[in-house]
């Protein structure tokens, strides 16, 4: 017996409740004109996902079922599973099953992620029931993301208890750079450990720091993907599943034939809920396709380029505002974001002062030049001389130091704001994580911005994605090379260099990938072979930082512990003041040894 099954990999706008169900609708037309049986719809795709606290406002989430019944009264033959929020005796996380002009049943999500940027917990009730769909003759379980990731959740249950031939889970999973090809794993592991096709579909697109890559598949009993979408691109995924070919698997394979439901705490029972729905035997041919995933670097690409593209549509720019320095970070912006918007959406300022060097004034236009976009010369000198002449009595008899190379940095963004407020282009900051992470960036001067796309890009990062867009342009250059090679600098002081304050990039990086994103402990750190005084400078950078990071523009998530929603830290904090200093650390590495 064959099925065919879509999967609609859409990029909602949380709270656009009207457009995306209009989306919803066109993909449904889109489907049954392939001769679909039945269309997933990511994880709450009526509300985009995540809603947050609008989920607390009761009326919200009745509009999002108000939308569900328009979608269900236009839906026609073909069985439809969409996510929104659902309000019962409780909120839930849910999925809604539409065929023949109305809701035939409601499954609410078991497993509520309560970790990194999820918070399911303060707006959703755990479900109870498992539901096991019956069209045809088929039987299709439903789950909902998390419910996936827990290695003997409710698909056991609906497969060893409901004899489910197939899997269906809507999903809304934040990319990070290395998860697309561990999360594909991890369902190919979960349907060859049941036996089952597994159908997984999930969200594209940007929500303000989040991103979501899609990569939707499905999968044979076997653990062999047999289709799957594009990263990052909407798209309506089609294939073909033989129920036979479940059933022959299942005789070979006697685990489905031991109960598994005190496997899962919350179920209550498995519900089957029969749809009226004929399976056409005359479906017309399609060209199911398996699209490559593609390596780290360049789903990192795709990715800030999608929050940059979502968030400027989103929030209602088209236009974007970059303060171009000559350096790597404002040309990795510059270039990421004639690739989201187009070159000719795209103003640079370059802005120098007395420090700044004629080589970086001739990067910067050979940059404009490369990419082309307009860029205007905006000299600060006159600004920043007034400035210190009215600071000038008030700072007498002390010497210049850091504060007066941070006026430089401040008119700038200055001068960046006005721009922006006056024609209305969204502000980009372009400050990395390597920078972010242990303050080196001046609060309401090269932090300021609208949005900040690469704030989660560790320097060296930032290198490998210059290097790999010229590498993809041929004989064209993206990135001037002389911007690449040269050393960082912010140009604030005579002869400046970022090594002056911070150590190489490449060791600063790892260290800060051990303390931020693996939380390993300072003496640890040491022990890793990291000299005691770099460990002891990073660590108290990065906690002296705290207060920047939480003035800093919202930014896309590409590593797997990004500053904002991930990683929560008192800015009031004696813990860390507490942390081993160098000298300790280095006597207590001496002491173990």
């Amino acid at each position: 017996m064959n099925f065919r099954i879509a999967l609609a990999q859409i990029n909602p706008t949380v709270g656009d409740l009207r457009g995306n169900a209009n989306m919803i609708l066109d993909r449904i037309t889109e489907a049954k004109s392939a001769a679909a049986d039945i269309v997933l719809f990511p994880e709450l795709a009526l509300s985009g996902y995540p809603p947050e606290d609008l989920l607390l406002k009761p009326h919200f989430i009745h509009d999002c079922e108000q939308q569900l019944d328009r979608i269900a009264r236009e839906i026609g033959d073909i069985v439809a599973v969409v996510g929104l929020p659902y309000i019962d005796d409780d909120s839930y996380n849910a999925a809604a099953v539409c065929s023949n002009g109305g809701v035939r049943d409601i499954y609410r999500k078991i497993y509520l992620p309560n970790y990194g940027v999820f918070d399911e917990r303060r707006y959703f009730a755990p479900g109870g029931d498992i539901i096991v769909l019956d069209i045809g003759g088929g039987l299709f379980g439903l789950t909902i993301c998390e419910d996936l990731w827990i290695s003997d959740g409710p698909f056991t249950d609906c497969v060893y208890d409901g004899g489910a031939h197939v899997i269906l889970n809507i999903s809304a999973s934040p990319f990070h750079a290395a998860k697309t090809a561990d999360r594909e794993r991890m369902l190919v592991q979960r349907a060859a450990d049941v036996g089952a096709y597994l159908a997984y579909c999930n969200m594209v697109g940007g929500q303000d720091e989040l991103i979501f890559d899609g990569c939707s598949c499905v999968i044979d009993p076997s653990g062999r993907v047999i289709a799957r979408a594009p990263a990052f691109q909407p798209d309506l995924l089609i294939a073909d599943i033989n129920i036979d070919s479940v059933i022959r698997h299942k005789l070979r394979d006697p685990r489905h034939r031991e109960p598994m439901s005190n496997a899962n705490p919350f179920a209550k029972s498995v519900v089957f809920t029969p749809i009226d729905h004929e399976i056409r035997a005359d479906k017309p041919a399609i060209d199911t396709k398996i699209v490559s995933i593609g390596d780290k670097t360049d789903l990192t690409i795709a990715g800030v380029v999608t929050g940059i593209k979502d968030y400027a549509a989103k929030n209602g720019f088209s236009k974007a505002l970059i303060g171009i320095s000559g350096g790597v970070d404002s040309a990795l912006v510059a270039a990421l974001a004639c690739e989201s918007l187009g070159a000719e959406n795209v103003l640079g300022l370059f802005m120098p002062s007395i420090f700044s060097s004629r080589e970086s004034a001739e990067d910067a236009h050979a940059l404009a030049d490369n990419l082309g976009f307009e860029l205007v010369d905006a000299p600060i000198m006159d600004v920043v001389e007034s400035f210190e002449k009215t600071l000038a009595p008030l700072f007498k008899g002390r010497q210049r130091d850091v504060t007066e190379e941070n006026i430089q940095a401040r008119v700038r963004g200055m001068l960046l704001m006005a721009v922006s407020n006056k024609f209305g282009h969204l502000l980009l900051a372009t400050g990395n994580k390597s920078e972010m992470s242990v303050g080196y960036a001046t609060l309401y001067g090269d932090m300021a911005g609208g949005f900040a796309p690469i704030k989660d890009l560790p320097k060296t990062t930032v290198y490998a994605i210059c290097e790999r867009l010229n590498e993809k342009a041929g004989d064209r250059e993206i990135i001037p090379r002389r911007i690449i090679e040269k050393a960082p600098t912010a140009e604030l002081r005579d002869h400046q260099k970022d090594s002056d304050s911070l150590p190489e990039y490449d060791i600063l990086d790892r260290i800060l990938q051990l303390y931020v994103e693996q939380e390993v402990p300072s003496a640890q750190i040491v022990r890793e072979g990291f000299d005691p005084q770099v460990v002891g400078q990073v660590i108290r950078m990065v906690n002296a930082g705290e207060y920047k990071r939480r003035q800093a523009p919202p930014g896309v998530k590409i590593t797997s512990l990004a500053f904002g929603k991930d990683r929560r830290i008192p800015i009031t904090n004696h813990f860390v003041r507490n942390e081993a200093p160098a000298v300790t650390l280095a006597r207590e590495i001496k002491d173990d040894d």
